[in-house]
Order: C-alpha cells, then sequence, then structure tokens
C-alpha cells in the first residue's frame, strides 16, 4: 500500500523516494527528466525589456515557452511521459483527450518514439489545433464537448488498445518535465527571487515550484489565475480542492481544475495566488506584442498581468521582490490586430 500525502490521497506514482515528502515528483525526478528529454525540446529564451520594466517598477525575465516544440511548454511533460515508458508500453501507443497544446504535444512526442497517439478531442475543439494534431500523425477520435466524454472515450480507447494514458498535468511524470521549465531558468539567472507562474490543472507550477523551492528554499512562487477561473485561490483560500461549475475567461487554457497530485504542491509551494481580469489579459497580450516583440494568447500573457496588477503591487511579495522570472506559456495561433482590442467582448469577437 502507498503511502498517504498530507491532505491523505495516496501516490500511486512510484519510483523515486517522492513519497517520503508526500509530493509526486522531486528535483531528483526533474533532473532526470531533464536528461531524458533533452534531444526532444528546445531550450526556450529568457527575454528582457527596459520598457516593460520601467512600466512594472521590477526587472522581469520572460522565459518565453511560446517558442517551444509544438508553440507550448506541454512537450516537456509529453516527452517525458513517452520516452519514460518501456519498450512493451510503448509499443501499445499512448492516449489523451485534450482540445489544446497537450494534444499536439502528445502527438509529436509520439511521432518522435515512432509509436500511435490516441487523441481524443471534443467536436469544438479549434479548428487550428485539430490541425496542429493531425500534423504530428496524431489518430484523433473525437468526444462530446463534456469531460465526462473526454475521459469516457479515451477510457474505451485504452481498453480497445492498450494504450498508455498521457495525463495533461496529474501525473508524476508530466509534472517533472514541466519542472525543467525552472532549471533552465535559474541556470540562466540564477539570482531570480520570485517565479510568476500560470495555474490551471497546476503540473506546470507544481513542477517549477519543486525545482525551485530545491534549488532556493527562499524563492518566491505566486501562481497568476483569471478572475473567472479561480478555482486555484478559492482551493487555497478553503484548504481543499474547489472544481467550479463554470469557467468564464479568454485564457481558454487555463480552464482545468486541481488534481489530486497537484494540489498538495500548489497548497504547500506555492506562496501566492494573483487573480487578474480578462481586460488586463489582453493589455498584458498588447505589451508582450509591442514591447517584447512577441505574439502570445491569452494564457500566455497572464504572467506579465499579474506581475503589473495591484494585488501584487500591494503585496510583501512585490516589496521583497527584486527580480522577477515569468513563464510565458503558448505563442498564439492567430493574427490579430490589437489596435481596437481593449475590452473582454472585442477579444471573445476576434478570438471566435
Amino acid at each position: 500500500m502507498q503511502p498517504r500525502r498530507p491532505d491523505g490521497s495516496r501516490d500511486g506514482s512510484g519510483g523515486d523516494g517522492a513519497e517520503s515528502h508526500g509530493y509526486a515528483a522531486d528535483i531528483h525526478s526533474i533532473r532526470e527528466a531533464q536528461a531524458r528529454i533533452a534531444p526532444y525540446i528546445r531550450k526556450t529564451p529568457v527575454l528582457s525589456s527596459t520598457s516593460i520594466d520601467a512600466v512594472a517598477g521590477k526587472q522581469l525575465f520572460f522565459k518565453c515557452e511560446c517558442f517551444q516544440k509544438a508553440g507550448a511548454f506541454k512537450i516537456r511533460g509529453a516527452s517525458n511521459s513517452i520516452f519514460a515508458l518501456d519498450d512493451d508500453q510503448a509499443a501499445k501507443g499512448v492516449v489523451t483527450h485534450s482540445s489544446g497544446n497537450h494534444a499536439a504535444a502528445v502527438a509529436l512526442a509520439a511521432k518522435l518514439r515512432g509509436i500511435p497517439a490516441y487523441i481524443v478531442i471534443p467536436r469544438n475543439a479549434p479548428a487550428c489545433k485539430v490541425d496542429n494534431v493531425k500534423r504530428y500523425g496524431g489518430r484523433i477520435i473525437w468526444s462530446d464537448v463534456t469531460i465526462e466524454s473526454r475521459e469516457s472515450v479515451a477510457k474505451r480507447v485504452q481498453e480497445e488498445t492498450g494504450a498508455i494514458l498521457i495525463h495533461p498535468f496529474n501525473n508524476k511524470n508530466t509534472i517533472s518535465g514541466q519542472g525543467t521549465v525552472s532549471l533552465e531558468l535559474l541556470e540562466e539567472i540564477p539570482e531570480i527571487d520570485t517565479i510568476i507562474v500560470p495555474i490551471s490543472g497546476g503540473g506546470l507550477i507544481s513542477g517549477v515550484a519543486l525545482a525551485a523551492k530545491a534549488i532556493n528554499p527562499s524563492i518566491r512562487i505566486l501562481a497568476a489565475e483569471p478572475k473567472g477561473a479561480d478555482d486555484s485561490a478559492q482551493s487555497k483560500a478553503a484548504g481543499r480542492i474547489i472544481r467550479l461549475p463554470a469557467t468564464n475567461t479568454i485564457a481558454d487554457g487555463l480552464r482545468a481544475f486541481l488534481g489530486d497530485l497537484t494540489w498538495p504542491v500548489v497548497r504547500d509551494l506555492v506562496d501566492d495566488i494573483i487573480v487578474v481580469d480578462d481586460n488586463a489579459i489582453v493589455d498584458a497580450m498588447k505589451m508582450c506584442y509591442e514591447m517584447l516583440k512577441v505574439a502570445v494568447e491569452p494564457s500566455g500573457a497572464i504572467g506579465l498581468a499579474a506581475a503589473l496588477s495591484d494585488e501584487f503591487k500591494q503585496s510583501s511579495a512585490w516589496h521583497d521582490s527584486s527580480k522577477i522570472g515569468i513563464i510565458v506559456l503558448e505563442a498564439t495561433l492567430i493574427s490579430v490586430s490589437f489596435g481596437n482590442l481593449s475590452t473582454h467582448d472585442d477579444w471573445i469577437g476576434r478570438y471566435h
């Protein structure tokens, strides 16, 4: 029987001693992931802008995962999960359910290993993201739009094929792979004292926090979350996982809820969660485009939105921070003009 975590759940992820402290991953599994995935991912650049620093009142360092293979950090966790499989497991292929960047990442990582990838996609998924999965050779299986339908179809594919499920966040190898973002950032800018990370299902921030706190226990980890999908902030306040009945935000990549493997890390190691509204996210997208010269999706710009927010500037964390790392997620998959893009409704109309 697996030992219990602090929240009473059990760790079934196995293997590297992580169970002793109750988390699914640790600095050792993250360093192993870094070595494992090095041939298959891109070491992304860290950018800065004196113009943005002047606005923020702090030095900001942008870890640009928008330049990652497949356009997002997701390839890190997907590659680690897939290349950690033994040959017998891998031969049966992998399966996941996703309407976004995780789907493309799993398809690409499976292609790199030369195994089948069964990708369950809801029928309302953006066409551009479906095209990415097809481009990487993923075998698409359609589902209804509900999470229940997606999970049910994925389970059926597992039963029919024997494929291994690659979860987008609630998985030891996924968390470890995402944590390599933190290793790269702190290797390049070791004096960073605060990292702001977008939060959704928690795989990225769990990996980032576990790696960063192991390297520098005094480093501050802040989550950035959209107001219309603030389940993580509510969970921190309640001391238990909160699942919202519905979400409403332009940051469509940040609508997942915490899992039983990511929640303990968020609960224990994330110092605070900064909640921002959609207008602030759009303003941050515009700033990224005009000053940093990087076009990102709403989910990718939320870290900057949090760094510029009144909530952050009125906190002790702002006063104690000097050099702030910001994880920039997905590149935008659409062409937009920001000339009249100033409100939630403007973005929703343009985005859809």
